[in-house]
């Protein structure tokens, strides 16, 4: 296991956690190009207008990883990885929303 895969996963979640490109190319063990393709895909979203301005969220780092892991092990390109991306989000929420919901009924 590197020692990329040991950051604690309430730093992941943070979102008040603010990372600038090199420090999210790093903690994701990633090139910077690739984090500027995910940018320009739209898959990441960072605050601030040029690079060296950009910040991103823990959950930012979520989504970096989850990219890399769909084009490692499912060999998706830009446009599939921010699909599938999207889709495992909204599965995720519809997720939470039904446990939410299941709670409720047997209150």
């Amino acid at each position: 296991m590197s020692e990329h895969s040991l950051i604690p996963i309430a730093e992941i979640l943070d979102e008040t956690l603010e990372l600038s490109l090199s420090d999210l190319a790093q903690r994701g063990a990633v090139h910077i190009e690739i984090i500027i393709e995910l940018v320009e895909e739209g898959v990441l979203e960072p605050a601030g207008k040029y690079p060296e301005e950009w910040r991103f969220s823990g959950p930012d780092l979520v989504r970096l990883r989850r990219a890399i892991n769909l084009k490692r092990d499912l060999e998706l390109n830009l446009p599939g990885i921010a699909l599938a991306i999207d889709l495992l989000e909204e599965l995720d929420a519809l997720r939470a929303k039904l446990e939410r919901l299941e709670r409720h009924r047997f209150r």
